[in-house]
């Protein structure tokens, strides 16, 4: 499950907060990847996640989005922005990773996670939204990818991407993709919005992320085989609040099943070259 839960954002956060704990629940994901997941001292969005779900948590300070300052309220003080990962199962190692970026910082957060089958590496990541910025996006789509195509034929589980990217497949910061989309394996038909216009809370002024499935789960599989079942978004509303901005996707990944993996070359995107 991948979500951007809009940090403290909107004004509203501690209203939308127990929304946000109701979906992840009902969902109850083995693996939730995070973004814009906030931190406080030695409590992080994420631990409160994991608390909820009975689960494992880790978290990475990153400067993407940059918090507001000044604050835009008071319990905004002391925050910092982060992206987080809930586990099912033991987190064995976290580590923050530099991504590409101008002039502020933003990272990927690498975990292994020791998933019953063998060590499985799980990616989450965040990256540049603004139009001035879109090669830089494409680079940090790369590096995201190389995260998680390094050594995948080598683990047991897949390698999974959990990340906002903030374009489409159809956009340029996506072109140089090879890993394979969860998504695919959704009813044919299903509504893929993720930054919606049935969403109150989405910004209409994204004029390249609005109504686009900018929030994706990507993978490849381990020397076991995996192959994405189901892929949903849920858009509940608990008690008539959009939790975030942002809609989760959610997928099953059987591993086991499906094509073994093939190592390739991953080329840049073309309209780079």
């Amino acid at each position: 499950m991948t979500w951007n839960v809009w940090w403290r954002f909107g004004g509203n956060w501690r209203e939308r907060e127990p929304g946000l704990l109701e979906v992840l629940r009902g969902t109850a994901p083995d693996l939730l990847g995070i973004q814009e997941c906030w931190g406080m001292g030695d409590r992080t969005q994420a631990d409160v996640f994991a608390e909820a779900l009975d689960c494992h948590a880790a978290f990475i300070e990153v400067g993407l989005p940059p918090a507001p300052e000044p604050v835009e309220e008071e319990t905004q003080a002391g925050a910092v922005m982060g992206l987080g990962l809930v586990s099912r199962w033991p987190i064995e190692s976290a580590e923050s990773v530099d991504l590409p970026s101008d002039g502020r910082r933003n990272a990927a957060l690498v975990a292994t996670v020791a998933h019953p089958v063998g060590t499985t590496r799980v990616v989450v990541g965040a990256t540049s939204w603004e139009p001035e910025r879109i090669e830089e996006t494409a680079l940090q789509v790369q590096e995201l990818q190389r995260l998680t195509r390094d050594g995948h034929s080598l683990r047991p589980g897949p390698s999974i991407l959990i990340a906002d990217l903030n374009y489409d497949p159809s956009q340029p910061p996506l072109a140089g993709l090879h890993l394979q989309d969860a998504w695919n394996a959704a009813d044919d038909g299903a509504d893929p919005r993720t930054l919606s216009a049935t969403n109150r809370f989405a910004p209409v002024d994204a004029r390249d992320q609005y109504d686009r499935r900018i929030d994706h789960i990507l993978y490849l599989p381990g020397s076991q085989g995996a192959v994405a079942t189901r892929a949903w978004i849920v858009r509940d509303e608990p008690h008539g609040m959009p939790p975030s901005d942002h809609y989760p996707v959610v997928a099953d990944i059987a591993i086991g099943a499906g094509p073994l993996p093939h190592e390739e070359s991953a080329p840049s995107a073309s309209w780079m070259r």
